[in-house]
């Protein structure tokens, strides 16, 4: 069976970290449902590059359970997911179930909103390392971070490694090795 991923989309998410994502997971043979928060309706990223989600959010968690959820960051997509009750009941849901819950850059404050995963070691874009260690979490500098099922990155410039990461966490190594040559990704 397929490997299933949500993507959560809020106005002012980073489209970089955003359509690189979903591009190399379904090249990974992931299937990815883009979710927008507040509807399906097209999403206005954060450097006006207009988005089309898949579906809304409340639909695509009909449709649960997905293997990961993931959020990508830019700061006003980020204050939206971590004011959205929704997004913290999935986070807290496919983290007790042990899915992969995998964060992007100011994506990582939502984990501190949502109280998910305190303690684990994580990243963030380099502006928010003293909000994610006053939130009770392990900082580290690396690019893309793995404790258990959490998986965090830095930046925009930190997304393709960020999404083999997670073509490796879902189809294993070989998969994301032999989507890189074709995409001239080198790590």
């Amino acid at each position: 069976m397929a490997k299933r991923a949500l993507i959560i989309l809020a106005e002012g998410a980073e489209e970089m970290e955003t359509v690189i994502t979903v591009d190399v997971l379904r090249r990974g043979n992931v299937n990815v449902t883009l979710a927008g928060l507040a509807g399906k309706d097209t999403v206005l990223c954060s450097r006006n590059v207009k988005v089309v989600p898949d579906t809304d959010l409340s639909s695509a968690l009909k449709e649960a359970p997905f293997d990961a959820v993931i959020l990508p960051g830019g700061v006003k997509g980020a204050e939206a997911l971590s004011n959205a009750v929704i997004v913290g009941q999935t986070l807290r849901d496919h983290f007790a179930e042990g899915k992969l819950v995998a964060t992007l850059c100011a994506g990582s404050t939502v984990l501190v909103s949502h109280g998910i995963g305190k303690g684990k070691r994580v990243t963030s874009h380099p502006s928010f390392k003293m909000k994610m260690v006053a939130g009770g979490y392990d900082y580290s500098e690396d690019r893309v971070v793995v404790d258990g099922n959490v998986i965090t990155s830095r930046a925009p410039g930190t997304t393709f490694e960020f999404a083999l990461k997670l073509v490796e966490l879902l189809q294993g190594k070989e998969r994301a090795d032999a989507i890189m040559p074709p995409m001239l990704v080198k790590l």
